[in-house]
């Protein structure tokens, strides 16, 4: 079992930067894929990227290609997301995930453990 508690989310400007922490519990957590969502208002809940907890492979999302990156800290059992370049329609409740099988992060199925999200809102 995992438990993920995020933090970071706040307000920035257009073309600003935020880098969000995922704090993880659990002893599995290098065999963890882990990962990003998000939810914008009216909208439904979408992915954002996900690296894999054996090779460090990533995906991403085609909106944030360029400008996110993940990366995970297994010693500190922690996963972050630097956000550069924000825009306007990045702002979303953003998820924390993890997963024993990366394959449920983009596939039809969904992650097994989620974090309880920390807001980001993009000024224009």
């Amino acid at each position: 079992q995992v438990q993920l508690v995020e933090s970071g989310g706040g307000l920035v400007q257009a073309g600003g930067s935020l880098r969000l922490s995922c704090a993880a519990s659990g002893r599995t957590f290098s065999n963890y894929a882990m990962g990003w969502f998000r939810q914008a208002p009216g909208k439904e809940r979408e992915f954002v990227v996900t690296i894999s907890g054996s090779s460090g492979i990533t995906y991403y999302a085609d909106s944030v290609k360029g400008r996110f990156t993940i990366s995970r800290d297994n010693a500190k059992n922690t996963v972050y997301l630097q956000m550069n370049s924000l825009k306007p329609e990045d702002t979303a409740v953003y998820y924390c995930a993890a997963d024993s099988t990366i394959r449920r992060f983009y596939g039809l199925g969904t992650p097994n453990y989620w974090g309880q999200g920390t807001q980001v809102t993009v000024s224009s």
